[in-house]
């Protein structure tokens, strides 16, 4: 388990495609030493195990599922990506309960500057928006994040300065995709709510509104 508190900003060292799997080999620099194999660290919020360690590189094995359901198919050398090893039992508890398993992927809209803030709009699928709710929380790319609002096929974040200078979210741009985790307390809940509940038609945030949820 995770907790969307990112430890470091690292860079991809190499890419090998094979079929419709990929090994992936990151840079991890002074955490790399306390690394072993079979940890499970996550990248981009991509919850991966470490199959070699090779002085300061760490070495990933990525399915195609994972290919086909997150933005790790759009790395490239080079590129920057967000670490976060597993909690230990003695950690301290921050940010929220992320898993490492994603659940789709959002695309950036609107960056806007606000001093040293920014406010970021990302459109997503309905099946995301549906897991989420204004002052929530959301994994981004590995990051713990609160929805400052939503509608029916976008979300808006309030970003720190202290999250845009720590994660990648201070380097990125519009239009590129980036992995959303939404919360597994909301993810239960609904779950729940839908079998008990007599209705036609999926459980959405609208109608929990309706139900005085």
């Amino acid at each position: 388990m995770f907790t969307g508190l990112i430890e470091k900003i690292c860079s991809v060292k190499s890419i090998r495609c094979s079929n419709d799997s990929m090994s992936l080999s990151v840079n991890l620099g002074d955490i790399a030493r306390e690394c072993r194999i079979g940890d499970s660290i996550a990248i981009n919020g991509v919850c991966l195990t470490v199959s070699k360690i090779n002085g300061e590189f760490a070495e990933f094995d990525v399915s195609g599922e994972t290919l086909s359901k997150t933005s790790l198919k759009k790395l490239k050398i080079s590129s920057k990506v967000n670490i976060e090893r597993a909690m230990s039992p003695e950690s301290r508890f921050g940010g929220h309960f992320v898993l490492g398993h994603v659940d789709g992927t959002a695309k950036i809209e609107k960056i806007e500057k606000k001093g040293k803030f920014s406010d970021i709009k990302f459109s997503a699928d309905s099946e995301l928006i549906d897991s989420m709710v204004e002052k929530g929380s959301v994994a981004i790319d590995g990051i713990s994040l609160t929805i400052c609002d939503l509608d029916k096929n976008s979300f808006h974040i309030a970003v720190i300065p202290q999250t845009l200078n720590n994660t990648t979210l201070g380097i990125a741009k519009t239009g590129e995709l980036v992995n959303i985790e939404t919360d597994i307390i909301i993810k239960a809940v609904k779950k729940q709510l839908e079998n008990i509940l007599p209705q036609k038609g999926n459980l959405t945030a609208e109608k929990l509104r309706e139900l005085g949820f």
